[in-house]
């Protein structure tokens, strides 16, 4: 039996958040180097960024590299650092083609400045589009989100720039590196994994999850449609009852 993947255009998700899972594994099970893994990944974000802009979502999260992915083999690091670039800077003449604006979070001062120069550019080329919001998380941690928008907090109540007790949720997330981005309505991870790897764990605090044992490079466009028929099956109560949900 065919899965039902009819989408309803008036309840799709405004924010769409990815581990992108499974490179370096889909390499090994084919006899391949791991960074071929990465290449083919490549063709999968632009599948997937392509099906979101078709979709008329708002924004589309990829997880590209963590701050733990430093830790890897210095030539996986090196590699991975021009492969993300190299892409970036190819798929720009597409991205602005299909309206889509592309921006970044995560720790970009980390990141090789000759590479980052390049980053930058393509999201300056792209600034003017209204369509698509693709946010690359570069060099990202969750906990080093946090623990920086705590030190400013803190840095602003010490100068008197703002009091404790002013300090809410609302102003929490203004010092965090998606301010400005709603919190994603689904996260979807590839590679068989369950668990959210150190990704946007204050922003996904009701976000519906997905699990999927299929490897990012083998994710196809059919499945995400899947995933996001999947979400709109789901009740998303907020801890609210389910009677209450239905009254509202």
């Amino acid at each position: 039996m065919e899965a039902n993947t009819t989408i309803d255009p008036k309840r799709l998700p405004k924010h769409v958040a990815v581990i992108m899972d499974g490179n370096g594994r889909w390499a090994q099970a084919r006899g391949l180097e791991r960074s071929a893994g990465h290449v083919e990944g490549v063709n999968t974000v632009r599948r997937i960024t392509e099906a979101a802009s078709e979709l008329g979502l708002g924004y589309l999260t990829l997880y590209t590299f963590s701050t733990e992915n430093w830790n890897r083999p210095q030539a996986e690091v090196d590699a991975l650092m021009e492969l993300i670039v190299i892409a970036i800077e190819r798929e720009t003449p597409d991205l602005i083609r299909n309206n889509v604006r592309l921006t970044s979070i995560g720790d970009l001062e980390r990141m090789p400045s000759t590479a980052r120069e390049r980053l930058q550019k393509c999201i300056s080329e792209t600034s003017g589009c209204t369509g698509l919001t693709l946010v690359l998380a570069l060099s990202y941690s969750s906990r080093w989100e946090i623990i920086r928008a705590v030190r400013a907090l803190a840095e602003e109540a010490a100068s008197g720039i703002i009091r404790a007790e002013e300090i809410d949720e609302g102003v929490f997330a203004s010092h965090l590196t998606t301010a400005g981005i709603p919190d994603p309505d689904l996260l979807i991870r590839t590679g068989g994994d369950l668990r959210v790897s150190n990704y946007l764990l204050y922003q996904i605090a009701y976000s519906e999850l997905i699990f999927t044992p299929t490897y990012w490079p083998a994710y196809t466009k059919d499945e995400f449609r899947e995933h996001i028929a999947e979400y709109q099956r789901r009740q998303r109560r907020f801890g609210l009852t389910g009677e209450q949900v239905k009254e509202s």
